[in-house]
């Protein structure tokens, strides 16, 4: 359904920053299939957007005088699956790090949508980023 106030607006990207530029690209080209869709400025100031499929883009700033802060304000973001345990069981034959294995929730709406079952996973990303693999029929 369109936005009413954006039209046909919706999530288009998060941004990271990264202090390995190499790493960070391996985690979300080879880990999670995203592809290149354009990259700007040369090391170490390099840029880009990587599409996750649909459209829907990491964007990352290499930065090698970045600091993650503690807990900072991104609690996470979360990517469509339609494959969750193949995606993970791939991811952690990278060595990734999950902070919530695979598994099954049912998320109780109080808005008379009624119970909806999803399929989540959490993985910490090269920059301390937590990522949510979400797969689900209804949102």
């Amino acid at each position: 359904m369109p936005n009413a106030i954006l039209g046909n607006g919706g999530f288009h990207h998060v941004a990271v920053k990264t202090r390995d530029w190499d790493a960070t690209l391996r985690f979300y080209r080879d880990g999670l299939g995203c592809t290149d869709r354009v990259t700007w400025a040369e090391p170490p100031r390099r840029a880009g957007m990587f599409d996750c499929g649909d459209g829907n883009y990491i964007e990352v700033f290499e930065d090698l005088a970045w600091s993650p802060a503690p807990n900072g304000a991104l609690v996470h973001f979360a990517l469509r699956t339609t494959r969750l345990d193949a995606a993970c069981a791939h991811l952690r034959a990278m060595g990734c790090k999950f902070t919530v294995e695979p598994t099954d929730v049912t998320i109780k709406s109080t808005n008379d949508l009624g119970d909806v079952p999803v399929r989540i996973a959490f993985i910490e990303g090269p920059n301390g980023e937590i990522v949510e693999l979400l797969q689900n029929t209804v949102l």
